[in-house]
């Protein structure tokens, strides 16, 4: 087997692209070159955030010689891979379609595709598993089982990686947003309009680009990575870093767990490239770039969903809702979303305070509250795209009833503005919704 070790810690790339990878690398930041020739990245090759690894000189007398530093990282690294290392593939229970769910997991399955599908109730309800209980669900509702020829053996242990390598710890980034993420796609690839020109393909990429869309997510932002030098941001060269590494982390899960490795490799390759498409589109960097696109197309009318380009980008527009869709939510779900968000971004900026770097946009709990970041973010970015879906679908029933629950979740916000101000220690307060510098913080921090 020929392969070239690179200086940074456990990457392989090998050579001959013939070779069947069946390598495990003890040092996690792996990316293996299958026969398709997209680079992937191994599980768990994402560590956890350690500021004693940060270029800091303040604090090096605590990091000690590069040596150690070195040698910290890859025990990180090893522990968080460990039991794959040991050739142990996390086992949940297999549920095998409805045989094994609890009545009322069942009950709540049968009623995916309604709005107020309560993500948070069902994720208790699995046990934790609402990721891998809703895939597994809709794969068979859609009939992409079949069609694809999958092993639900298979399909499960994907699932089962996907899921575990959302990160629990965080507040908002892990698998339950995933999943609320999933079901809400489910429901836009329903909607009349883009349901008749769909493809069995089109559905099942939908569907696990939604569902793998932040994996291993650190529950910091780019503009954080940058600052911190971390590796990926320079792997990545400082664009689209966080979604970089969700799309090749997932393919490296398709890859290991060989889910599709009985379909044709052109196939798999398109697969591949095409889930990578959808998950950059939900960079939020690109907002106006995709809200442009899809209102010159509504004003020009020139939409056809039969041509495979205008489906896909109609997929990157949903999935794009999907991960916003939070305002648009009952206000009982909504508020917690946004309080979860909210939790991740002053953790942030908690860590950045202490260690002097800093404070990025939205993440001072002294200045930014809950209400305006909430506000804001539904101003500048919620309902200019959500007015474009609604246009895309006609003013369905479902896109009617989205607007509805933004206006009311932003009033129930602006409510609760002036109590969350009187609140704030040391009688700091955030800009006012609708202003300059607001619009800019919403839009270059990490989207609620």
């Amino acid at each position: 087997m020929s392969c070239l070790m690179v200086e940074r810690c456990g990457e392989i790339l090998f050579e001959n692209p013939d070779q069947n990878v069946k390598c495990v690398c003890m040092l996690g930041d792996v990316r293996l070159r299958g026969q398709t020739g997209v680079p992937a990245e191994r599980r768990g090759s994402y560590p956890f955030i350690d500021f004693r690894l940060l270029n800091n000189t303040t604090h090096s007398g605590e990091i000690g010689t590069k040596k150690k530093v070195k040698r910290l990282l890859s025990f990180q690294r090893y522990f968080h891979a460990s039991r794959l290392l040991r050739g142990i593939i996390p086992q949940a229970p297999l549920h095998l379609l409805d045989e094994d769910y609890l009545g009322q997991a069942r009950h709540m399955l049968s009623k995916v595709g309604m709005w107020d599908f309560d993500i948070f109730l069902f994720d208790r309800l699995t046990n934790g598993n609402s990721l891998v209980t809703l895939l597994c669900h809709l794969f068979n509702a859609h009939g992409l089982i079949h069609h694809f020829k999958l092993d639900m053996v298979t399909l499960h242990r994907f699932l089962v990686m996907v899921q575990e390598d959302y990160h629990s710890q965080n507040p908002y980034h892990n698998a339950v947003h995933a999943a609320d993420v999933t079901q809400a796609m489910h429901c836009y690839l329903k909607e009349p309009k883009l349901a008749s020109s769909l493809t069995p393909l089109d559905i099942m990429l939908g569907l696990l680009a939604a569902a793998a869309h932040d994996v291993d997510h650190p529950g910091v932002n780019q503009p954080f990575l940058i600052k911190t030098n971390h590796h990926l941001a320079n792997l990545y060269q400082n664009m689209s870093v966080l979604e970089n590494h969700h799309w090749r982390s997932t393919i490296g899960m398709l890859r290991e767990s060989r889910l599709l490795a009985h379909l044709p490799k052109e196939m798999t390759q398109d697969i591949e490239q095409q889930l990578g498409s959808l998950i950059l589109a939900t960079d939020i960097n690109r907002q106006n770039e995709f809200l442009t696109r899809l209102k010159a197309h509504l004003h020009n009318k020139d939409l056809r969903l039969e041509d495979v380009h205008d489906r896909h980008f109609m997929l990157q527009i949903a999935l794009k809702c999907a991960d916003i869709c939070n305002p648009c939510r009952i206000w009982e779900m909504s508020k917690q979303w946004s309080e979860r968000v909210c939790e991740e971004f002053y953790r942030q900026g908690d860590l950045e305070q202490k260690f002097e770097l800093e404070i990025s946009p939205l993440c001072n709990q002294q200045k930014d509250s809950i209400a305006s970041i909430q506000i804001g973010f539904m101003t500048y970015i919620v309902e200019p795209l959500f007015r474009e879906w609604a246009r895309f679908t006609g003013h369905s029933a479902l896109s009617e009833s989205m607007l509805s629950h933004l206006a009311h979740n932003k009033a129930q916000w602006k409510r609760l503005l002036p109590n969350q101000r009187r609140n704030s220690s040391g009688g700091g307060g955030s800009a006012g919704p609708g202003t300059e510098a607001e619009e800019q913080t919403v839009t270059e921090g990490d989207a609620p």
